[in-house]
């Protein structure tokens, strides 16, 4: 059997543009795609945490070290600069692959600067 489980996670980015009238897409800094193996055109899924709006599109690369997160297109009605959101792309692997699976989940400050990376999140307690 094989599992869906989550490959890497920008968490906490900073909405840098809205751009309606522009290719339905997200653009991302491409070092931050970079660093979290999230490759151009790959399926993404995008939880606004300022809003609570969630939705799926695809990444595309914004110049290098731009700190830039574009929602665009249609989805450019759920998400404005300012707000933050958490990316994220998933992949499949096989059930016997999940005791040894690691994602890469990168942390963001709020000009999207890296804070940290991980590659397990915390149990939670009650």
């Amino acid at each position: 059997m094989q599992l869906t489980v989550l490959k890497a996670k920008l968490h906490q980015a900073s909405v840098t543009h809205s751009e309606l009238e522009y290719d339905g897409s997200c653009a991302i800094d491409g070092a931050l795609l970079d660093k979290a193996g999230i490759h151009e055109y790959e399926q993404i899924d995008i939880y606004n945490i300022t809003n609570g709006e969630r939705f799926t599109t695809y990444a595309i690369r914004a110049e290098n070290n731009s700190r830039i997160i574009s929602v665009n297109g249609a989805a450019a009605h759920k998400a404005n600069p300012g707000d933050r959101v958490i990316i994220c792309s998933y992949g499949r692997i096989e059930e016997k692959e999940i005791s040894s699976y690691k994602p890469t989940l990168i942390y963001l400050d709020q000009d999207n600067n890296i804070t940290h990376i991980e590659d397990s999140i915390p149990v939670q307690a009650a």
